[in-house]
């Protein structure tokens, strides 16, 4: 369960972010988090709510936002989201790193990246 090492990091880097700031308290931390992370949301929001008992950012509401998988496509120009190979052997659909139009490799220029995006605190 890697979700729990890096919401950890997660939580040290808000922290960090806030030394030095005065507040009431932390009400929200808002993530983007990458298709291609494949953390589970369900797991990252168990482990902040273990993770905050003790902290300030006790009781605050952790906000994830899902980032699709987008593509670049050096070959012929294509930029946008990725084609979905769907196949019953598979759980679920997986994105495609090809491009949708040419088929030539693509580079991910979205869907890789866990990030927090903001923070919302209530001043003193």
């Amino acid at each position: 369960m890697h979700e729990v090492s890096v919401m950890s990091s997660i939580i040290e880097n808000v922290q960090q972010a806030l030394t030095g700031h005065k507040y009431e308290k932390v009400e929200e931390v808002n993530l983007v988090v990458g298709e291609l992370t494949y953390l589970g949301k369900d797991q990252l929001e168990f482990a902040y709510e273990v993770l905050t008992r003790g902290t300030d950012l006790e009781g605050s509401k952790l906000v994830i936002e899902e980032e699709a998988v987008e593509v670049s496509c050096p070959q012929c120009g294509y930029s946008g989201p990725a084609k979905y190979i769907g196949d019953e052997s598979f759980h679920t659909s997986v994105p495609s790193l090809t491009c949708p139009t040419c088929q030539a490799h693509a580079k991910v220029v979205k869907g890789k990246s866990c990030r927090i995006s903001s923070v919302k605190v209530v001043e003193c």
